[in-house]
């Protein structure tokens, strides 16, 4: 199963607490900040994978490439194992036009992997206004430690995969629903207001656009998203009390889009089991 489809329950409050997403000045640093997209300029190649390598190996690679150089590159990825995050994978340059980037994880258990990539490219021209390109791209692959070796597939091909597919599948499954359905107690969440989507579930609509939203729109909304997450997830989960832990462990996030489209919401737990909410607004 590509993505994984969620059913959470409608529990009614008030939303108590939230971590704000903020934008700031673009610098040549390791960072991602949304600009308006730049006409006529896309990426060639985008491209997240994951394969097996040697027996007990996972061979994570992100690369992308734009149609030209840009002021600044950058990709930022995550790697999830059966819904918790195992890796992150990021880098930026900058006057180039490609990066690559490849990570080796150790593979313990029979596991379901799921990486989603950000592609970016910050342009400037001379003294005009900044412009950006950008593009998602994903991979998923299940893997059955067997007899000293690994074997992976993406779609089953035999019972016995199909089998390990619904396993895998639903415990999973199981896990995200107990975390988000925690999580939208804690926050008092009416999820009446909302659309929910996991995180793969919902790069992988936004690459078609939106439901009700323009194109363009979309793409504010991605990346602006995606410039939140990395400074509010990626690069380590702000509190609400302002104290900063490492988002390895946590849960796949849920994106609540809000139906009168006002502002989204991304819902994850950290490792030691603290629900996490981020809002974003949409003008």
């Amino acid at each position: 199963m590509r993505k994984i489809y969620v059913m959470v329950g409608i529990l009614i409050l008030s939303i108590t607490a939230y971590v704000y997403f903020q934008v700031k000045t673009p610098v040549a640093e390791e960072s991602i900040t949304y600009f308006p997209i730049a006409p006529n300029v896309n990426f060639t190649s985008a491209k997240t994978s994951l394969s097996i390598i040697e027996p007990s190996s996972l061979l994570w690679t992100i690369d992308s490439t734009l149609d030209r150089k840009a002021y600044l590159r950058q990709d930022a990825g995550f790697l999830y194992s059966n819904g918790r995050l195992i890796g992150e994978l990021g880098d930026w340059k900058q006057t180039t036009s490609r990066l690559i980037q490849e990570k080796r994880i150790p593979i313990k258990d029979s596991s379901l992997f799921q990486a989603i990539t950000f592609h970016q490219g910050e342009l400037h021209e001379n003294d005009g206004p900044i412009f950006s390109s950008q593009a998602l791209s994903d991979d998923y692959l299940y893997v059955i430690p067997q007899d000293n070796t690994n074997r992976s597939f993406h779609s089953p091909k035999t019972k016995e995969q199909t089998e390990w597919k619904q396993k895998l599948d639903e415990q999973t499954e199981r896990m995200l629903q107990y975390s988000w359905n925690k999580g939208i107690r804690h926050y008092t969440i009416h999820l009446n207001d909302y659309q929910a989507f996991p995180f793969t579930l919902f790069s992988e609509k936004a690459k078609s656009g939106l439901s009700g939203f323009s194109k363009a729109v979309t793409d504010r909304i991605v990346g602006q998203l995606w410039e939140g997450l990395y400074k509010n997830y990626f690069l380590g989960i702000k509190k609400a009390d302002g104290t900063i832990v490492s988002p390895i462990g946590s849960t796949l996030p849920l994106i609540l889009l809000a139906k009168n489209k006002s502002h989204l919401l991304v819902l994850t737990e950290t490792e030691n089991g603290e629900p996490i909410l981020l809002r974003q607004m949409i003008e």
